[in-house]
């Protein structure tokens, strides 16, 4: 069993079984005053209210919705037809039964009698409809909210493929995914998180693909999660994940259509919310944060290609600064004597020791990074160029650092911008500052040290039972999409760790635990 961090209590027992739901009355006044009050109406403006009178029952009747939220027209065309409209009784029939099923049928109308249920149709943008006389409410699917269209994406841009982002709609983000995989196992379930079941969330998956016990596990974590309010799909990750403190993501974050599809038809599962444009990927093992989507657009070799220029980025932008320091400290007898001399030559006037030099640069190259983001668009990229050319040399001039220093902190932040994954990215920066400090203290050896560790704790991590580094280590089969990738009609066989109910894409074979 996965043992969640401790923000993850478990959920509490019932003292007494569960209490009968609060239900409508016959009394139309009692329940316009329970809805009125709920929503502070009148101070609160936002609550819409339209009395009407349905002629042919002669019974009043009291339209709730909340402004802003609901296609008006909508709302005005059913209010037409419920006062137009002849209604003939039928036997054994309730009233908002044969409205539902005769005058309001070219509409998605549901019915209810809870008070909870019909509170969160509101504040869901649905329309709900009392009678006078009658404990059941007419709800009335009339959402309508105002969201960006679908544009390119911001973070995971590619020269060669599709340029669809996720945008803030639930919905539409569903059809996105719809649109590129059109399986009739393709599932979507709402899950809702909090007593109140405020925040709603979209689980989709390949019922004919993914592991069922999987899947419950991530239904699980959710059900855990002991909040009533969500903004963001991003703010979910964080209480997904088993390691709040852990410097590595262990759930992936993409705001790409495409690319989420493809994890889907692996095996895995992606959570979307309204109001966020992007989705999360569970699990996630180490080697999803270094692909891109661009690597399956490109042929054979310049997907690797990219790809291997990718992983190499990492280890400059991980061991770079640290390796300059514990050599010029430590082990300079490893450098060719004249470039040795050349070092020592440009170090001369400065006054500082290397650590310092490096840190204090690196933090500088930090703060222009995160100028160049915060400055508005037109100004940021310029800020972010210009203002390290401008520091760089000012800071060599003036005797501050020596010019090969420039060079290695150069070549490490735009390794770093390399890095796809936003996550990853700040993992690798805030670790190269340790490696930096144990090189210091303790050259190679201190720099080893590190790597180790670091080896270590992510062979022992896991995203949702899944290990970390699989399908490395420990061994699965797999198209082996892991450092380079195979021709694309190759790759046929699943990620065994993911233990698929289909082992490759054409075959019913089923996954089997322990490959």
């Amino acid at each position: 069993m996965i043992n969640f961090h401790s923000r993850k209590k478990k959920a509490k027992k019932e003292e007494n079984t569960e209490k009968d739901p609060i239900l409508f009355s016959y009394d139309l006044q009692e329940n316009s005053a329970y809805l009125k009050t709920i929503f502070s109406y009148p101070d609160n403006s936002d609550l819409g209210v339209r009395p009407i009178h349905v002629p042919s029952q002669d019974k009043d009747a009291l339209v709730f919705f909340m402004r802003g939220m609901v296609d008006t027209a909508l709302i005005d065309h059913a209010i037409s037809s419920l006062q137009e409209k002849e209604i003939q009784m039928e036997a054994g029939k309730e009233l908002t039964e044969v409205i539902s099923q005769t005058i309001l049928t070219g509409y998605q109308v549901t019915t209810m009698r809870e008070r909870k249920g019909v509170v969160s149709a509101l504040l869901d943008g649905q329309t709900v409809i009392l009678l006078e006389g009658s404990p059941n409410v007419i709800s009335l699917h009339s959402a309508k909210y105002e969201y960006r269209s679908v544009e390119k994406p911001q973070s995971e841009n590619v020269i060669k493929g599709s340029n669809e982002a996720f945008a803030e709609s639930g919905t539409v983000n569903v059809s996105l995914i719809r649109k590129r995989l059109r399986d009739e196992s393709l599932v979507t379930e709402t899950l809702y998180i909090g007593q109140d079941k405020k925040t709603k969330i979209r689980l989709m998956y390949l019922k004919n693909v993914m592991d069922p016990d999987l899947l419950q596990q991530i239904k699980d974590r959710v059900s855990q999660i002991d909040v009533d309010y969500i903004e963001d799909v991003s703010v979910l990750e964080q209480h997904m994940e088993e390691r709040a403190y852990s410097l590595v993501p262990t759930i992936l974050y993409t705001e790409r259509p495409d690319r989420a599809t493809s994890f889907i038809r692996e095996g895995n599962a992606i959570l979307l919310m309204e109001n966020s444009p992007a989705a999360i990927v569970t699990p996630a093992t180490f080697w999803s944060f270094f692909h891109t989507s661009e690597d399956y657009y490109l042929r054979w070799a310049y997907g690797n290609f990219i790809r291997s220029i990718r992983l190499l980025s990492v280890f400059i932008a991980l061991f770079t600064p640290s390796l300059y320091v514990a050599i010029v400290n430590f082990h300079s007898a490893m450098i060719p004597t004249d470039l040795l001399l050349a070092i020592a030559a440009t170090r001369e006037t400065v006054p500082f020791p290397v650590i310092f030099e490096i840190i204090m640069m690196e933090l500088a190259f930090e703060i222009l990074r995160e100028a160049g983001i915060r400055i508005p668009t037109p100004m940021g990229s310029t800020i972010g160029i210009v203002g390290a050319l401008i520091l760089g040399q000012a800071a060599v001039d003036a005797n501050i650092i020596s010019p090969i220093l420039v060079i290695v902190v150069s070549i490490t932040g735009l390794s770093s911008f390399v890095i796809p994954n936003v996550s990853f990215s700040f993992a690798v920066r805030i670790m190269r500052f340790a490696f930096l400090i144990l090189a210091a203290f303790m050259g190679l050896f201190g720099v080893m040290m590190a790597t180790i560790m670091c080896v270590a704790y992510l062979s022992t991590l896991t995203s949702f039972g899944v290990p970390y580094l699989a399908p490395t280590v420990p061994f699965f089969p797999s198209s082996k999409d892991t450092i380079g990738r195979k021709v694309t009609w190759k790759e046929r066989i699943k990620p065994m760790y993911l233990h698929p109910k289909k082992a490759t894409e054409n075959s019913k074979t089923k996954g089997k635990r322990g490959l």
